[in-house]
């Protein structure tokens, strides 16, 4: 049997059919009003988005890297600096790093919850370096939606005078221990790229913070290291704002954003329900809430790919997120040397992401659960 529905990935449409009247509405107001770039509509998401979040500033710009760049330039990283990062995660963690003339120290992941922990940072950041220079910050990525213990990682980092920076491009609306992700660290970045939990209709980012010295410096950087005024340059900046289109999107998205959430997670566990005893579930920890960005099982090595193959044979769509660990990547093996890391090499050949959005009904979901018990 092959599904004949066609089934998206992720249904952009379907969440389109929803907010249609409340965006269009937003989306005429920025035609009527001109104001393309930082129109009134960048300070509301700014603000609404701060709310949410929990956090006093909130700075939007044009996308996630630039979102990275610009908060690892207000941390103050240099050239030479060495920050530690995830080897499993998409490569945009390192490569802001790399823009920055400094060097990406690659952690290894845990094997259940696919984030780095206390014990992988507190290794990476104690492998030997050539010039014995400590790493000056942790990059934490909250992978496929779900925060982890940014306590724990603190006291390690802290404990090395090295900062944490939170890459939440995956994990906006999701939660630990009841605070909400954009409130965990010192420094929070998003991205709001269409296919992310709360994304807009093109590149979009954010960075979030409690610290307002380093929301000055954010309000200069992002528009080319303005002063007093935008022909006041007081540091070399970006042009990275996020324009006032993109930002109606967002608002629009927001208002029914928390639905979406709780919908995410009933998509979930219905999937875990049905699959455990087949495929390695997603695991969560007791204290997160995950926004489900993905959800992504492990397979055993031998099978994931032909069962990827047998299934977008079928008409389902699955993702492998990510098939390459950062470390192994061309572009980054100068930084990893001969390094070893096994969780993120075993998981790279096991991970499958199956369809995963707030809209997919049970009907659509029955099938791929389905299909997927019949490929394996």
């Amino acid at each position: 049997m092959t599904v004949t529905t066609s089934i998206p990935f992720i249904d952009l449409q379907a969440q389109r059919e929803r907010i249609d009247a409340d965006l269009r509405r937003r989306l005429d107001a920025v035609l009527e009003h001109g104001q393309f770039i930082l129109g009134p509509e960048v300070a509301d998401f700014e603000s609404r988005l701060g709310r949410m979040c929990d956090v006093a500033h909130v700075q939007a710009c044009a996308n996630g890297t630039d979102a990275l760049v610009l908060a690892l330039r207000a941390l103050g990283v240099e050239p030479g600096d060495r920050v530690v990062v995830p080897a499993y995660t998409f490569s945009a963690t390192a490569e802001a790093v790399a823009l920055c003339g400094a060097i990406p120290v690659f952690a290894d992941v845990d094997a259940r919850t696919f984030n780095v922990t206390a014990e992988t940072v507190g290794e990476a950041m104690a492998r030997p370096d050539a010039d014995g220079a400590p790493p000056v910050g942790v990059i934490v990525v909250d992978l496929f939606g779900q925060a982890p213990d940014y306590e724990t990682i603190e006291a390690v980092a802290y404990a090395s005078s090295a900062w944490v920076l939170a890459d939440a491009a995956q994990s906006i609306g999701g939660s630990f221990d009841g605070r909400p992700v954009g409130s965990l660290a010192r420094v929070t970045t998003a991205s709001f790229f269409p296919a992310k939990p709360l994304g807009c209709y093109g590149d979009g980012g954010a960075v979030l913070t409690h610290d307002p010295e380093i929301a000055e410096l954010l309000a200069s950087l992002h528009f080319h290291g303005k002063g007093e005024h935008q022909y006041d340059n007081v540091r070399v900046g970006y042009n990275s704002r996020l324009d006032s289109l993109q930002a109606a999107v967002l608002l629009a998205k927001l208002e029914v954003f928390e639905d979406e959430c709780d919908r995410r997670q009933t998509v979930a566990a219905r999937y875990s329900a049905a699959l455990e005893d087949v495929a390695c579930v997603p695991w969560l920890d007791p204290q997160a809430r995950s926004v489900w960005a993905q959800y992504t099982l492990l397979l055993e090595p031998e099978a994931r790919d032909a069962v990827a193959a047998t299934l977008r044979g079928r008409g389902v769509p699955v993702g492998i997120y990510y098939p390459i660990p950062v470390h192994r990547q061309t572009a980054y093996r100068k930084y990893a040397r001969d390094l070893v890391l096994p969780v993120a090499e075993d998981l790279s050949r096991r991970a499958l992401s199956l369809p995963m959005h707030a809209y997919l009904d049970e009907s659509i979901q029955d099938a791929v659960i389905a299909e997927l018990r019949r490929a394996l």
